[in-house]
């Protein structure tokens, strides 16, 4: 389904992973993540949904992956998937550094809801993402953000299950490489995803909207 409405008091736009070491050059993950952001001009095309969603009045929700810390008990834990691992190992968005920082361009302003840290992949998975969601009344998100196939996807599934109606912005999400977007835009995400749009098209959606 692509002819879906917008009202603004029961849509949000949800923003995945909007840190530097994803979003910014010189971000530990940056170089594995460039071709798709260059390519499909990801963050020009965060920027210019984030600000349509302002313009519209809806309500911005950023799910943060966990970051890094010196406290983390990694070392105990019985159980570690390949991808959390990899995290760890790397101390990716490593709190207190700049690469562990939002994008200048995504930091929360004042009335943003920023969720609980999710551990590995869904933004739903251990947080308290669906609460405020279901707080502030939201039954319809927008996402975008970074990673195409791992928190992404984790998160339109998570989303679906519980009952949200899904847009996906297909230009505003970034991987580490096409083969893992093209997979899960052609594979998964039509799957739990209600509308897999462009960013144009979204914010043509928004725009005549506003106008009704």
């Amino acid at each position: 389904m692509t002819d879906l409405t917008y009202a603004p008091e029961l849509t949000g736009l949800l923003i995945v992973d909007p840190y530097n070491d994803f979003l910014s050059e010189g971000g530990k993950l940056y170089q594995l993540s460039k071709e798709t952001l260059i390519k499909l001009d990801v963050v020009e095309h965060m920027r210019q949904i984030l600000a349509a969603a302002r313009s519209h009045g809806m309500q911005v929700f950023i799910a943060p992956h966990h970051r890094w810390r010196e406290t983390d008990t990694y070392a105990h834990w019985k159980t570690m998937p390949p991808v959390q691992a990899d995290a760890a190992n790397h101390r990716v968005f490593a709190e207190g550094t700049w690469g562990g920082c939002f994008h200048p361009d995504f930091e929360p302003k004042p009335g943003d809801v920023v969720a609980q840290e999710h551990w590995m992949s869904s933004g739903f998975a251990n947080t308290d993402l669906d609460l405020l969601l279901k707080k502030y009344g939201v039954r319809k998100v927008i996402v975008v953000g970074l990673r195409a196939n791992t928190c992404i996807e984790s998160t339109v599934r998570f989303a679906a299950e519980l009952g949200y109606e899904v847009t996906l912005v297909k230009d505003a999400i970034g991987s580490f490489g096409f083969p893992e977007m093209d997979a899960s835009l052609k594979f998964n995400f039509p799957q739990y995803a209600s509308a897999i749009l462009s960013t144009a098209e979204l914010i043509e959606k928004l725009t005549n909207a506003s106008k009704e």
